[in-house]
């Protein structure tokens, strides 16, 4: 089993910026990908991107490119998710995921990932 926390979500102005972070602990070493996902109030959970634990290879949805950043620290076995640019349509729960090989679906999906943390808020005001 792996377990995640998130952190770092809180209320910010439009155009800010914020780090969220997402720390693993138990059988990290099976982790094959983390992935941020989000989920706005009455909308669908969405992918936001992923990274691959050993080759570092990062996977970033078009509706946040050029603003999110997502890294990596195996050492601390965390993830980070750099957000600038921040307007009041990122408002949403930010969830941390994690999963491991084989794959049951693809990077985007939320169904492809086993472990999953309780979530970051994050309130952007205009």
């Amino acid at each position: 089993q792996v377990q995640l926390v998130e952190s770092g979500g809180r209320l910010v102005q439009d155009g800010a910026s914020l780090r969220l972070s997402c720390a693993a602990s138990g059988r990290t070493g099976t982790t094959y990908i983390t992935g941020w996902f989000r989920q706005a109030p009455g909308k669908e959970r969405e992918f936001v991107a992923a990274i691959l634990t050993r080759s570092g290879d990062t996977y970033v949805s078009d509706s946040v490119k050029g603003r999110f950043t997502i890294s990596r620290d195996n050492a601390k076995n965390t993830v980070y998710l750099q957000m600038s640019s921040l307007n009041p349509e990122d408002t949403a729960d930010y969830y941390c995921a994690a999963a491991r090989i084989p794959l049951s679906g693809s990077y985007f999906a939320a169904t492809t990932y086993d472990y999953w943390g309780r979530g970051t808020q994050v309130t952007v005001s205009s």
